[in-house]
């Protein structure tokens, strides 16, 4: 698995360098085929090519879904080189998430050792990082058929995920009137002063008891210091618990004016990820694999987490999802991203002795 593994990490597939990504594509399908799967590359115009592996052919399987996209730039890899010591693996992108799939290519190897098991569909996009916008859609379409959902995001230290924020992004944008701020600032209409007033209209809408969550995080406008500024905008983030929450914010995004009649105001975005509610289905499958993992000696616990997945829209067509199966370790998008070697075992142990107990 750790020689598996540094293959993976050894290939840097910064999300938007789609030269580095498909790069990435002949090698894990090459290992996939060689444990026992079959292939289908789907090409991509502009981003990595995606790839869907299939082990039996049963008409309600269980879908893997990972991603082999990361956050880090090409050449990091010279400087974070993956190392081994102590028990503890580090590279780009080791954590989020390419142990995540060597733990799943060597799941379904290990269960298609055995003609009994469950039929696997395993999507592996290029995209997730930037918001799965051309993997959406399969992953949706797989999660309607299958009869559980498991998603190889790393764990939350070392807990699963059975629920997960739904994610917008929205901007904002106004339309002022230029003026000279010294000699005549009445003719003006500045745009940031809208933005001002809007932003804090916006932060109203929070309701951390909910789970809801926005901000307004960049910001930009104006030209020179002696101008009143025609043009300023803002890049939001938005977090919601719930569908409901998730509508709310919506409306209100949608109603917002400007304090001043004559500027001009445009909202754009919108959810990019639904919420990934606990369902009754996604509590039955987490029950049921703590007790798989009770029976193989450790404790697995749940938790509820801020940021958005692919998980998310598997749920929000109706599957039953455990996220966060993958890795142990620490450190998503941080210099100090690491996996713990053992935890590559246990817990591939804990999706095949999962998946055979499936019903």
């Amino acid at each position: 698995m750790l020689e598996d593994l540094r293959g993976c990490v050894e290939i840097e597939t910064p999300s938007r360098d789609k030269a580095r990504c498909d790069s990435f594509i002949p090698f894990f399908s090459e290992l996939a085929t060689k444990y026992g799967a079959r292939c289908e590359r789907i090409t991509n115009a502009e981003l990595g090519d995606h790839v869907v592996l299939r082990w039996g052919s049963g008409k309600a399987p269980v879908l893997f879904v990972g991603h082999y996209d990361t956050v880090w730039p090409a050449g990091t890899l010279a400087r974070k080189p993956f190392t081994v010591s102590d028990g503890v693996a580090r590279g780009p992108g080791i954590f989020d998430m390419k142990a995540g799939l060597v733990q799943a290519l060597w799941a379904a190897k290990l269960l298609h050792e055995d003609t009994s098991a469950p039929s696997i569909v395993f999507v592996v996009n290029s995209d997730e990082e930037i918001g799965s916008l051309t993997s959406r859609e399969r992953i949706e379409q797989e999660a309607r058929t299958s009869r559980a959902t498991l998603v190889f995001e790393p764990s939350f230290h070392g807990k699963v995920k059975t629920a997960r924020k739904g994610v917008g992004m929205y901007n904002v944008e106004v339309e002022g009137r230029a003026a000279h701020a010294g000699s005549e600032p009445e003719n003006g209409i500045n745009a940031i002063d809208e933005l001002a007033r809007t932003t804090l209209a916006i932060h109203a809408l929070s309701d951390p008891a909910k789970g809801t969550t926005i901000n307004v995080d960049v910001v930009s406008g104006g030209t020179v210091r002696n101008t009143i500024p025609a043009y300023a905008r803002g890049d939001i983030d938005m977090r919601v618990a719930t569908n409901a929450e998730a509508e709310r914010i919506e409306k209100a995004m949608r109603a917002l004016r400007p304090h001043n009649p004559e500027a001009k105001l445009k909202v754009t975005g919108g959810l990019n990820r639904p919420p990934m509610e606990r369902t009754p289905k996604i509590a039955a499958l987490y029950t049921r694999a703590r007790e798989v993992a009770s029976r193989l000696g450790f404790t697995l616990e749940e938790a509820s987490v801020g940021g958005g997945s692919d998980g998310n829209f598997a749920a929000a067509v109706g599957a039953a999802v455990l996220d966060g199966i993958g890795a142990l370790g620490e450190g998503s998008h941080a210099e100090h991203e690491h996996i713990i070697v053992d935890g590559l075992a246990e817990r591939t142990a804990l999706v095949v002795e999962l998946l055979r107990s499936l019903p």
